[in-house]
């Protein structure tokens, strides 16, 4: 059986307690995941090492299902040193199977945005205190399915229902723990743009400047169609169990088709085209077979196959649930009236950037939120050819953007 980090610790590695916050290394194999490392408080940022993975406890959660989550844990890392007014701090919000790894710290491990946060980067590690907080319901440190429930079990099929407002006020605790009363910035792409909107609009006095990249306002019918497609391609794995499959063979046929049916919105018919065209995998081949179970594969199925066989070495099926259902319920306007009425709570100054290739979160749903935010907002274009992922590969396109308006 796999098993699952509580931040990708490493198995033998050395921990170290700040203030009873305990803070692990990354690399190498994962412990368990249905344990975390505990903290009441947070350790003393400067005492811990940039890129190390902390926890810190936050107490229970009422959610907006009215479910009540006991004892949460977030997981986090931190760059850069928090200044004494505490005025310097940046949050980098995840995307959905992200982890909170964003750039190098301590050890040489790469980060998913280098290109936005470092030492020189437009988010400057050595100038701010960078954070980013593992999504509520994930497995990269913060509670979730794979976690220890309070009878010792792990949650699996319990685990609630989390919305995006449900882990924004999660985030506010762990915010209010490192004595953090406004964000300098708040960054995310894809759904990481939906939680730095949320936080703009639930927590408008905590949140000085705001960038939301590759996302709309709301998941439309459409994001919300994908998306269960890939949720019941889990839970129709024999090996599912309802959820509850810690401790036996796991769901990987289903959340490898899951990340198969995702990373084709997130590439564009171009990219694939130009990659892949007809072209048969090495010797196999697609139109020779003597039975269909025979059938060779094209180059972009044996592509696909290689992202889903990724997928299932770093990632629990019932966070990819619990995640995608998450962002199913991103609607900045729900139960707060029309769009522009939403957003008016909203003082942050924002950046809004669209990927012009982009199939998932269509370039027209940016635009739409830049014209009900408060002010004159521009949309910002991404230009490059592969799809959605262009929020992640090219967001130095976006280098002038972000040094003239946040972080000049």
């Amino acid at each position: 059986m796999k098993t699952w980090p509580a931040g990708q610790l490493t198995v033998g590695k050395r921990e170290v307690r700040y203030q009873m916050t305990i803070a692990a290394a990354r690399q190498g194999a994962p412990v368990s995941k249905t344990t975390h490392p505990h903290a009441p408080v947070p350790a003393d940022p400067a005492a811990v090492p940039d890129g190390t993975v902390q926890y810190l406890r936050i107490g229970d959660l009422e959610l907006e299902s009215g479910a009540r989550l006991p004892d949460v844990t977030l997981g986090y890392e931190t760059w850069g040193t928090l200044n004494a007014d505490r005025s310097n701090a940046v949050l980098i919000e995840h995307a959905l199977t992200g982890d909170t790894h964003v750039t190098r710290g301590a050890s040489d491990e790469p980060g998913w945005w280098e290109q936005l946060a470092g030492p020189g980067a437009p988010v400057d590690t050595e100038k701010y205190f960078v954070i980013s907080i593992n999504i509520l319901g994930g497995c990269y440190g913060s509670t979730g399915p794979s976690s220890t429930a309070p009878d010792g079990k792990p949650w699996g099929s319990r685990f609630p229902l989390v919305t995006l407002r449900d882990t924004t006020e999660a985030e506010a605790r762990l915010a209010d723990a490192l004595g953090i009363r406004s964000w300098f910035a708040v960054i995310g792409g894809s759904l990481g743009g939906a939680r730095a909107l949320e936080w703009a609009v639930s927590y408008p006095e905590r949140v000085q400047r705001c960038a939301v990249i590759s996302v709309g306002a709301s998941s439309t019918a459409e994001q919300i169609a994908f998306a269960q497609a890939q949720t019941l391609s889990i839970r129709q794995d024999p090996n599912f169990k309802g959820g509850d499959y810690y401790g036996g063979p796991e769901p990987e046929a289903g959340l490898a088709l899951a990340r198969r049916i995702a990373h084709i919105t997130y590439r564009s018919a171009a990219e694939l085209d130009g990659r892949f065209g007809r072209n048969a995998q090495d010797s196999e081949a697609p139109l020779e077979a003597g039975s269909l179970a025979g059938r060779g594969r094209y180059q972009v199925e044996s592509y696909l196959d290689h992202q889903g066989n990724k997928l299932v070495r770093r990632f629990d099926a019932n966070s990819y649930i619990a995640i995608t259902e998450a962002l199913m319920s991103h609607d900045i306007s729900r139960g707060r009236g029309e769009l522009t009425e939403a957003l008016a709570p909203a003082t942050a100054e924002f950046i809004v950037a669209a990927v012009d290739s982009d199939r998932l979160y269509f370039p027209a749903q940016s635009h739409a939120l830049a014209e009900a935010l408060p002010g004159e907002v521009a949309v910002h274009t991404i230009e490059a050819p592969i799809g959605h992922d262009g929020f992640l590969t090219e967001i130095g396109q976006l280098t002038s953007q972000l040094r003239q308006h946040f972080f000049g």
